[in-house]
């Protein structure tokens, strides 16, 4: 182990990780049908899964949003229902570890699981079309726990216009501000993954408090729809808001982009969706992958998207949001949620100072969770 991987470790047991991002719930749906037993996570999993308990600890992770996410295609009552069963699995595995796991509705139940040695699980809804255009579902989720919501998933919706469809809205419809100011009201942030750059700028300008990007890199960097273009980065100081740079590597490495944009395709000509991650699914991608051999993203790729983001918002505005286990494929050096201490290491070697890092993987986030409760307690 080199000094700089000792030392990001050795940051990582006080500041451990916030990750704003991971897709276990929905492997949990479509792998096993949420039956935890064929899943242990306090076993290894890594023949199946990104994440487990092992893993998490040996990756330094002290809080993680679980995605509550339900394909962008359901739609109406049966979108909802789904994201009550992904809620509800949450839930089963704090109760199942509950020497591990810490269900987190507050800023200060962080901070509690971090002095417990358990890492705090929060929920995040990953888009609108689980709220089938009802104020009252919305409040609803909040209630049983959902502290994000991202406006859209790969579709435009009847009230947002998402990064990777056709707008209808060119941003927020005069319905899609009224839900920005009722989760404003809820204390549930606002993320602007997936949304297009449109909607972006409409959510800072109606939302008064700070907003997230739960898994979003820097378009600079590499030129995709779902990453953030610079003039929205520069509008998080103001916000108060953080962007936390995900590692997916078509999102992060322009070459993996075109590469996966072809991989895609082979899956729906298989008959397959791009996300599906069961054993049938994954062979076609492996199988692809052998064929046609896959630009490689790494730790560095992700570390100069973050001095990027650094440069143009500010250290004070950015975090960690991995998409573990919502990717096929990861960064050679982050390939599972055991991985972010060669991420720590890497911008340690780049001078990034402890407090920098400390902000980066816990104090941002836990700060924009507290200001999103002064905001419905104002």
């Amino acid at each position: 182990m080199s000094s700089s991987q000792e030392a990001a470790r050795d940051l990582l047991a006080r500041w451990p990780v916030v990750d704003g991002h991971n897709d276990l719930p929905w492997a949990l749906r479509e792998q096993v049908s949420y039956d935890l037993d064929q899943r242990d996570i306090a076993t290894d999993q890594s023949a199946h899964l990104h994440t487990d308990l092992p893993r998490l600890r040996a990756g330094g992770v002290g809080a993680q949003f679980w995605s509550v996410y339900v394909r962008s295609d359901y739609a109406g009552d049966k979108a909802v229902t789904a994201t009550l069963e992904q809620i509800d699995v949450v839930r089963q595995l704090v109760a199942r570890y509950p020497d591990a796991l810490r269900l987190a509705r507050t800023a200060d139940d962080m901070e509690a699981a971090r002095a417990e040695g358990r890492i705090a699980s929060l929920m995040g809804a990953e888009g609108g079309h689980s709220i089938n255009n009802s104020l009252g579902t919305l409040r609803t989720l909040h209630e049983l726990g959902v502290r994000y919501m991202t406006l859209t998933h790969n579709d435009t919706i009847d009230w947002a216009d998402s990064a990777t469809d056709e707008p209808r809205h060119h941003g927020l419809s005069p319905f899609g501000e009224e839900v920005v100011r009722e989760m404003n009201r809820c204390g549930m942030l606002v993320d602007l993954s997936h949304v297009s750059a449109d909607t972006m700028r409409d959510a800072l300008r109606v939302s008064t408090a700070p907003v997230i990007f739960s898994h979003s890199s820097a378009r600079a960097v590499c030129d995709h729809p779902r990453n953030i273009p610079d003039d929205v980065l520069a509008q998080l100081p103001a916000n108060g808001g953080v962007a936390m740079a995900t590692f997916v590597p078509k999102f992060v490495l322009p070459a993996a982009g075109e590469w996966t944009l072809r991989a895609d395709e082979n899956m729906r000509a298989h008959g397959l969706h791009h996300l599906d991650t069961t054993a049938a699914g994954m062979a076609v991608q492996r199988a692809f992958e052998a064929a046609n051999p896959r630009p490689k993203a790494t730790a560095a790729t992700v570390a100069d998207h973050l001095d990027h983001m650094r440069e143009v918002a500010g250290v004070d505005h950015l975090g960690i949001g991995g998409d573990f286990d919502g990717t096929a494929f990861t960064p050679d050096g982050l390939a599972d949620v055991a991985g972010y201490p060669n991420l720590i290491a890497e911008l340690l070697d780049r001078k990034w100072s402890e407090d920098d890092l400390a902000k980066l993987t816990w104090r941002n986030a836990v700060r924009v969770v507290r200001a999103a409760e002064a905001v419905t307690l104002g």
